[in-house]
């Protein structure tokens, strides 16, 4: 794509800024709306307006827009200092550095192990802290409701993808966003039956959720939990 230009636009009476990219991949002209702004994606060799094509679709953007400033505004400040509030497993645990063997997690803190901390720093080390417990807990409910489910999965992927917390591949690989450790087990437990279910059902369609429903009795709420409090499980501006 060429380098994106900023500009700027009045729609319905609100001032929204925006880029222009020129793709050799776009077959037809559209405009991409996310965190990150709003952008015109315009097919190479194509004569487009993109103010007309902005004018045309004016409710759809400024909806889109707000709804992404609304995200952004429940995103948590994290500043990652000792005595700040971590989610773990939905419980808001406080952080502490201390000299130890190990780290650890009681009920109420997240123990960080001090000379860990000092080679590295606050941040690095309890991104790792939950991505090993992630992989630990993650791997645990998956098998656990693979035997229940009578499914075989080929392997667990973790990553760290901005608005998607899992997929299942045709190959039978299953990958969950290690972000998930942050959020409760019950909407845990509904992402990792989500993913299995797609073993059996390609698609999201009523045996789909049927078949979901039998291991998650309330898993349109946990979907709804989910949609409704993803941002605060941003661990930090790297998500976005």
């Amino acid at each position: 794509m060429a380098k994106a230009r900023r500009r700027e636009i009045d729609l319905l009476g609100n001032a929204v800024e925006y880029e222009v990219q020129h793709s050799s991949n776009a077959t037809e002209p559209r405009i991409d709306v996310d965190i990150h702004g709003v952008t015109v994606v315009v097919p190479e060799g194509e004569e487009v307006q993109p103010t007309e094509l902005l004018k045309e679709n004016a409710a759809w953007v400024i909806d889109k827009q707000r709804n992404y400033d609304a995200y952004r505004e429940q995103i948590p400040d994290r500043s990652f200092e000792a005595g700040e509030s971590f989610p773990f497993l939905g419980q808001d645990r406080e952080l502490v550095i201390e000299p130890r063997q190990k780290h650890g997690i009681d009920e109420d803190s997240i123990r960080l192990r001090k000379s860990a901390v000092e080679q590295s720093s606050i941040k690095q080390v309890l991104e790792n802290f939950y991505r090993s417990r992630a992989r630990e807990y993650l791997t645990e409910r998956t098998d656990h409701y693979s035997e229940q489910m009578g499914v075989e999965y080929e392997k667990l992927e973790l990553r760290n993808q901005r608005t998607r917390w899992g997929s299942c591949s045709t190959g039978g690989t299953i990958s969950l966003n290690w972000r998930l450790i942050m959020a409760p087990a019950d909407v845990v437990d509904y992402l990792v039956v989500h993913e299995l279910a797609h073993l059996t059902e390609q698609n999201h369609g009523t045996d789909f959720w049927r078949l979901v429903g039998e291991y998650i009795s309330e898993y349109k709420e946990k979907a709804e939990w989910l949609e409704q409090n993803s941002a605060k499980l941003i661990f930090s501006e790297e998500d976005l």
